[in-house]
C-alpha cells in the first residue's frame, strides 16, 4: 500500500483539488493507496480565530464563519455534479451546524477551554475529507472514507499531545485487515484521547497522521505533497538563492523541522525512523520534480552543512546570581519547574562559572515560565542570592544543520565570523553533543541578514554579494552606475562578486528596491521615486539590514557627509569621493576611522585625492610597511592644472574656467577649485594619512584670486570679477613665460607643515611637463630620500572618479 499526504496549500481551491485527484489516480494504477488530507488552505487558522473571537464576545466570528461556510459549500458545487450534491451538502451542513453550535457555546460562556480548542480546530480536516471523498466517488473510484478519530488515540488533550502508539497501531491494523478498497481517504490532524474525547495532533499534525498510518501498515515510503519542491537549504521566502535538497537523513530533517523548517511537522519523523520508512517531499503543482528524500544517512552525501533554519517565535529566559555557583541540584530545580508547567525548552546554555542559565522557550510561554520560576526561587531572590528571572524579547535562533559537521573543522569559526563581519551580535550559543547542529541566538531584526549571510558562506558558489545604496547620481554617479552595469558579468565570473544597487537618491528624489534596481532603467525608477530625505534614506538602509551594505556618496555635500558616522555605527561601509568628512576636524576624521574599526565596516575615500589614482592607497601601504614620509610635493587639482595648462593669455582667464566647468573638471562652484580650498583639503588628508594631527586652518594658502572674488556667493558674480581681474592673470602668465616656467598649483607637506599655492615650475622639475588635467604626487620617504616614489595620471573627470569609486567598492568585496 502507498501512503500519500496532501497539505492545505495543495487543497487551497477546487482547481488544486482536481490536480491532487490526478496525482492520486496515477498512484492507484500501481497499488492500493491511502491518502491523508489536511484542511483547505487557511481554514485551521480561521477556525481558531473564530474561537478566540467568540470567547471575547466578538460577533465578528459570525462573519468569518459565514465566509468559511460559503467556501466549503461552493467547493461541493464545483467538484460534485448537481445530481449528486444533495447527500454531501447535507453531511457538510450537519458538520457546519455542529461547529456553529460550539462557537455559540463559547460566545455565551465567554470561555475557550483547551478541549474546545482541539475540537473546533479539527473540523477543517473533517470537512475537506468528506468533500474530497465524495469527489473521488463521482470520478468512479472505489474510495473508502476512514474516520481517523476512531483509529488515532492520544494520551491527553493538552497543548503537548502524546500518541498512544500501541492502541493506535492496533486499531489501524485491525481496520485495514477487515476493510477492502482501492483508495482509502482519511482526515489528518484529528484524533481522540483515551477517554474518547475528540482531540488533535498539534499544528501540522496531518504529517504526523500520515506517519502513524505508514508505521502501523509497515509501508516502504510515505509521500508528503506540499507547495514547494522539497526541503530547502534555507527558507526560500527569506533567502532567494536557497535550493531544494535531493536527500537528507532522518536526523537532519528532525533538526531542520524542529528549528523552524515548516515543510514537515517535527513529531512526524519518529514513528518513521523507528521502522526506517523513507519520506518523499513532493510538490503538488510540479509532481514531476524529484523533491526531497528523507531516509537514513547516505554515504554518498558529502555536504558539510545540509541546511540553515531559524525560529523567531521565541523568548530568552535568564537567571543569574552568585547563589547558583557550586549549589548541587540548582539546574535540576530550574528545569523541573519548567517540566511541571509543561513548558518546552528550545535551547539551553549555561556559563561554565555556573553564574547564569539561559534558555529559549516559545514566546507565548515565557511569562508563565518566569512567574513559575520566580515563585520556585522566591527565597533565593529575597535574600539577593539570585536575581529575578528576566525575559529577553525580539530574539530568534539561527541554526546550521548537517550530519557531517562533526567531521569538518572550523565550521563554527566560519559561522560566527560571517555573522560578526555583518554586525550580527550573538546573544547565546548552543551545540548538541552529536555536533549535528550549531545554534545561535540573535536579534530578530537580523534574521534576514544572518540567513542570507550564512547561505552565501556555506551553499553558494564562492562569491560575495555587495548591496549598494548610492546618493548623488549626477555626472560621477551616472558614470559609476554605467560602469556597474557594464562590468556585472565580469565581476561575477572573474571576481565572484554580485553587486546590487538597492537605493538611489539625488537632491530631489530617492528610490528603493529590496530585490535590486534595474540599472538599465535606473533614471526612470528614480524619476518615479519618493521625495528625497537624508534621514529617511538612512532609515530605509537600516530597515533593509542587508549583508555587506555599502553607502556610496558621489556628492560634495557637507549635509550628506555628516551622516557617515550613522552608517558606520550600523556596520554599513562608506565609499565616498566627498572630501568634506576627511578634511573636517581631526576629531571627526578620527571618529570615523574608529567607528569603521569598531563596527567592522570599511571607510574608503581613495577618490578624495587624485580621483582614480592610487594615491591614498600607496601612502597607506608605505606607512603600514614601516616607511616614514619626509616630504610630499603634489599637483592635486586636475581642474587647476587644466586651467593653467590651457590659459595662454590669448583667451580671457574666465573663458578657460568656463571650459573647465563644461568638461566636468571643476566642482559646480568653481571657486572651490580656484580658491585652493579643494587642494588644501587634499594635502590635509595626505598629512593625516601620513600620521600628522592637522586641521584645515593649519594649511598655509597663497591665493591668486582677489579677496573680493573669493567673497562672492554665486557663479555670476564670481565670473564678473574674473573678467575684471584679467590684467592680474595676464601678469601672472607673462611672468612665468619670461622665466621659461610653467604655472602649477602645488601642495607641499614637509616637517609637519603644509602649504598650497600657485608656483612657477622650471623645466627640470617633474611637474613641468604635467599636461591636461593630470595629477602628480612625489613621495619622499626614508626609503625614497632622493628619487621620490611618483604617482601620476588623470586626476579629474567623471569617468576616472567613478572608476576610483568602483575600485573602492571592489576592495570591500575582496576584503
Amino acid at each position: 500500500m502507498k501512503v500519500l499526504k496532501f497539505g492545505g496549500s495543495s487543497l487551497a481551491s477546487p482547481e488544486r483539488i482536481k490536480l491532487v485527484a490526478k496525482t492520486v489516480q496515477k498512484h492507484l494504477k500501481q497499488d492500493k493507496t491511502l491518502v491523508i488530507f489536511s484542511a483547505f488552505g487557511g481554514v485551521t487558522n480561521d477556525l481558531l480565530e473564530m474561537a478566540n473571537l467568540a470567547s471575547q464576545e466578538d460577533l465578528a466570528y459570525k462573519e468569518l464563519f459565514a465566509k468559511n461556510e460559503k467556501r466549503h459549500l461552493e467547493a461541493v458545487k464545483e467538484l460534485i455534479p448537481v445530481s449528486a450534491q444533495s447527500g454531501i451538502l447535507s453531511k457538510v451542513k450537519t458538520e457546519l451546524n455542529r461547529l456553529e453550535t460550539l462557537y455559540e457555546g463559547v460566545f455565551l460562556l465567554n470561555e475557550l477551554s483547551n478541549k474546545t480548542r482541539h475540537v473546533v480546530s479539527g473540523f477543517g480536516e473533517i470537512l475537506s475529507s468528506l468533500i474530497i471523498a465524495e469527489y473521488f466517488k463521482n470520478l468512479g473510484v472505489d474510495a473508502q472514507l476512514v474516520d481517523s478519530r476512531e483509529l488515532v488515540v492520544c494520551k491527553n488533550n493538552n497543548k503537548k499531545v502524546q500518541v498512544n502508539y500501541p492502541q493506535t497501531y492496533a486499531r489501524i491494523k485491525e481496520y485495514f485487515s477487515k476493510t477492502d478498497a482501492s483508495l482509502f481517504l482519511a482526515p489528518g490532524f484529528v484524533a481522540r484521547n483515551e477517554q474518547g474525547v475528540p482531540s488533535t495532533l498539534g499544528r501540522g499534525g496531518s504529517d504526523f497522521s500520515a506517519a502513524l498510518y505508514s508505521a502501523a501498515l509497515d509501508v516502504a515510503q510515505v509521500l508528503v505533497y506540499t507547495d514547494v519542491n522539497g526541503m530547502y537549504t534555507a527558507n526560500p521566502q527569506i533567502v532567494p538563492h536557497a535550493y531544494p535538497l535531493k536527500d537528507i537523513s532522518y536526523q537532519e530533517a528532525m533538526e531542520l523541522s524542529h528549528f523552524g523548517a515548516k515543510v514537515l511537522y517535527p513529531p512526524t519523523l519518529q514513528p518513521l525512523l523507528d521502522k526506517q520508512i523513507s519520506i518523499q517531499i513532493k510538490n503538488t503543482m510540479k509532481p514531476e520534480e524529484v523533491g526531497t528524500l528523507i531516509s537514513k544517512s547516505s554515504e554518498k552525501n558529502f555536504r558539510w552543512v545540509t541546511g540553515i533554519t531559524h525560529i523567531d517565535a521565541i523568548k530568552l529566559l535568564n537567571i543569574e546570581g552568585s547563589g547558583m555557583v557550586g549549589i548541587p541540584g540548582f539546574s535540576k530545580r530550574f528545569f523541573e519547574v519548567l517540566f511541571k508547567e509543561n513548558i518546552n525548552v528550545v535551547l539551553i546554555t549555561q556559563a561554565s562559572s555556573e553564574h547564569s542559565i539561559c534558555v529559549a522557550v516559545e514566546e507565548d510561554e515565557a511569562s508563565l515560565a518566569k512567574e513559575a520560576l520566580d515563585i520556585a526561587f522566591e527565597a533565593e531572590i529575597e535574600h539577593k542570592k539570585i536575581k529575578p528571572v528576566t525575559i529577553e524579547e525580539d530574539v530568534a535562533i539561527v541554526a546550521l544543520v548537517g550530519d557531517r559537521m562533526k567531521s569538518h573543522h572550523g565550521l563554527s569559526g566560519k559561522m560566527f565570523s560571517a555573522l560578526g563581519n555583518n554586525n550580527v551580535n550573538i546573544r547565546a550559543i548552543a551545540q548538541g553533543s552529536s555536533e549535528r547542529n550549531i545554534s545561535a541566538v540573535i536579534a530578530k531584526k537580523d534574521v534576514h541578514k544572518a540567513l542570507n549571510t550564512l547561505h552565501e558562506q556555506f551553499f553558494e558558489v564562492p562569491s560575495k554579494e555587495l548591496n549598494l545604496f548610492i546618493t548623488g547620481v549626477g555626472n560621477v554617479g551616472a558614470k559609476f552606475l554605467n560602469q556597474l552595469k557594464q562590468q556585472e558579468k565580469f565581476l561575477l565570473e572573474k571576481l565572484r562578486l554580485k553587486v546590487r544597487v538597492h537605493g538611489l537618491s539625488n537632491s530631489s528624489k530617492m528610490v528603493f528596491d529590496e530585490k535590486g534596481i534595474d540599472l538599465q532603467h535606473w533614471e526612470k525608477a528614480l524619476e518615479n521615486g519618493e521625495k528625497a530625505d537624508k534621514s529617511e534614506f538612512f532609515k530605509k538602509v537600516s530597515q533593509l539590514n542587508l549583508r555587506n551594505s555599502i553607502f556610496v556618496d558621489n556628492t560634495a555635500s557637507a549635509d550628506i557627509s555628516a551622516w557617515y558616522r550613522e552608517y558606520l555605527a550600523n556596520s554599513v561601509s562608506v565609499v565616498t569621493c566627498n572630501k568634506i568628512a576627511c578634511a573636517d576636524s581631526f576629531e571627526n576624521y578620527l571618529e570615523l576611522q574608529n567607528l569603521a574599526r569598531e563596527y567592522g565596516a570599511s571607510f574608503l575615500y581613495e577618490t578624495n585625492v587624485g580621483a582614480g589614482l592610487p594615491i591614498i592607497d600607496t601612502l597607506k601601504n608605505l606607512v603600514a610597511s614601516g616607511d616614514r614620509i619626509t616630504k610630499i610635493q603634489a599637483v592635486l587639482s586636475g581642474s587647476l592644472n587644466f586651467v593653467f595648462n590651457t590659459y595662454k593669455g590669448e583667451e580671457p582667464f574666465y573663458k578657460t574656467v568656463e571650459m573647465a566647468m563644461e568638461e566636468g573638471y571643476t566642482e559646480p562652484d568653481p571657486k572651490i577649485d580656484l580658491s585652493g580650498v579643494d587642494v588644501a583639503r587634499k594635502i590635509l588628508i595626505l598629512a593625516r594619512e601620513s600620521g600628522h594631527q592637522m586641521e584645515l586652518e593649519d594649511i598655509e594658502s597663497e591665493d591668486f584670486l582677489s579677496e573680493e572674488s573669493l567673497a562672492t556667493t554665486n557663479n555670476e558674480d564670481f565670473f564678473t570679477l574674473l573678467k575684471k581681474d584679467e590684467p592680474k592673470f595676464q601678469e601672472i602668465y607673462k611672468s612665468a613665460e619670461a622665466n621659461n616656467a610653467q604655472l602649477k598649483y602645488v601642495a607641499q607637506l614637509e616637517n609637519g607643515k603644509a602649504k598650497v599655492g600657485l608656483q612657477e615650475v622650471d623645466a627640470q622639475h617633474p611637474f613641468y611637463n604635467l599636461s591636461g588635467s593630470d595629477n602628480i604626487v612625489l613621495f619622499f620617504t626614508e626609503r625614497y630620500p632622493e628619487q621620490p616614489l611618483i604617482v601620476k595620471g588623470a586626476g579629474a573627470g567623471a569617468d576616472v572618479t567613478a572608476s576610483g569609486i568602483f575600485a573602492d567598492v571592489i576592495r570591500i568585496g575582496k576584503k
